[in-house]
């Protein structure tokens, strides 16, 4: 027998083993309609029913295997705690038959299934008891916007300037709406002192702007996170930093060597001053209230700015002509700092464009786009979270700056 298809029956009886451990458990003192030695097997049948190329026979035994669990449930009556187990069966076949062709994607989805069934009790608990009908309906508006409207949008300029793009413009509008959520499952999740930080590194690998922003509406919701919230702003710019040398990586390296100083030396500063507010941030730890996930009123403010800065930018440059790299650059970095990078990189590639002037012009990109957070977070967040976010990126563009000078 081919060594293939002795590892996808092995990877098959591994897989009903452990579905089927899980659902005995589950079952412990009751007369359960299936144990550890029914799914084995059953996960077994899947697989020795995949060999048939017509797939006859795994459809004929996925029906038999079907019919058994609908009258294992018929039979348990009002004594039936679910249809979980007998659907579970199901899938094992499913998995099984799978295992032949692809083993590790029928292990990994084994390994999920396994995880989604032991953890009944918490799921249960998670949605009866700690979701509100607010969390629920942004939870669904959020998943309504991002897979019904945003695909159906057109993907190009509206007007014969090129300006308004609605996808681009709504796609911003998203991506705040799902990294403050993110920030509000954090803070429910660990807590404050750890949970805005963690969103705020992981966001900024998105959209480091909007994380400002969204951070700065935390801030002004709920006061007593704004040190977290601060933090949060600062080590999303730890991620503006690694994806601006990934991109002059691909765009030139000669350019990424010449900038790995100011790079280095800016990404530390966001590093000391974003621990520096996680550690002020102690003692603000606590369960957050229930409450809104996000603000979509404010999300499409965000993506509102953000798109007239897009906009702006496009008539200057296409003003100012090829005279101005640098001037473009700055203006490409009031919406986006790798777009100013991945040009400068390109000019400097194509030896458009010295490598001096070339990592002035990235840095330039850099400068306004730290100016574009800091307005973001005067604009979301007020005054009190402005003026503790704009020291850590003053430092960070200071000393980028003096890497060059170095």
């Amino acid at each position: 027998m081919p060594e293939i298809q002795l590892t996808g029956l092995a990877t098959a009886f591994g897989i009903g083993l452990m579905i089927g451990v899980e659902r005995e458990r589950a079952h412990a003192g009751s007369e359960a309609p299936a144990g550890v030695r029914t799914f084995a097997l059953v996960a077994v049948l899947g697989a020795l029913a995949a060999f048939d190329e017509s797939r006859l026979v795994l459809l004929t035994f996925g029906a038999v295997v079907a019919t058994f669990a609908a009258l294992a449930y018929y039979k348990a009556g009002a004594a039936a705690p679910g249809l979980t187990t007998e659907v579970a069966i199901v899938l094992t076949y499913v998995l099984g038959a799978l295992a032949m062709r692809a083993a590790e994607l029928a292990a990994g989805l084994a390994v999920l299934v396994t995880i989604l069934l032991a953890s009944r009790s918490r799921l249960h608990d998670f949605v009866r008891n700690r979701l509100t009908e607010h969390e629920v309906a942004d939870g669904l508006m959020l998943a309504a916007a991002a897979l019904i409207v945003l695909p159906l949008l057109p993907d190009r300029p509206l007007d014969p300037w090129g300006l308004l793009n609605l996808r681009l413009v709504f796609a911003l509008a998203v991506l705040f709406m799902a990294i403050d959520a993110a920030g509000y499952i954090a803070l429910r999740a660990f807590g404050t002192q750890s949970g805005l930080p963690l969103a705020g590194f992981l966001g900024g690998f998105v959209s480091s702007s909007a994380v400002h922003s969204a951070m700065g509406k935390r801030a002004r919701v709920a006061p007593q996170t704004i040190s977290a919230a601060v933090a949060g702003a600062a080590l999303s710019s730890i991620a503006t930093v690694l994806k601006l040398a990934a991109v002059l990586g691909v765009a030139s390296l000669p350019l990424l060597a010449a900038l790995a100083l100011p790079l280095a030396l800016s990404g530390a500063v966001a590093i000391a001053y974003g621990v520096t507010f996680m550690w002020r941030a102690q003692g603000s730890d606590g369960p957050l209230a229930p409450g809104r996930a996000f603000n979509p009123a404010h999300a499409f403010g965000f993506a509102l700015v953000i798109g007239t800065f897009i906009a702006g930018s496009v008539l200057l440059v296409r003003w100012l002509g090829p005279r101005g790299a640098i001037i473009g650059a700055g203006l490409a970095g009031l919406a986006n700092v790798h777009a100013g990078a991945v040009s400068a990189g390109a000019l400097d590639r194509a030896d458009a464009l010295d490598e001096r002037t070339a990592c002035i012009a990235v840095l330039v990109a850099f400068t306004t786009n730290s100016l574009t957070k800091a307005g973001l977070a005067a604009w979301s967040g007020g005054a009190g979270f402005a003026w503790r976010l704009l020291p850590g990126l003053a430092l960070m563009v200071a000393a980028a700056w003096a890497g060059l000078l170095l």
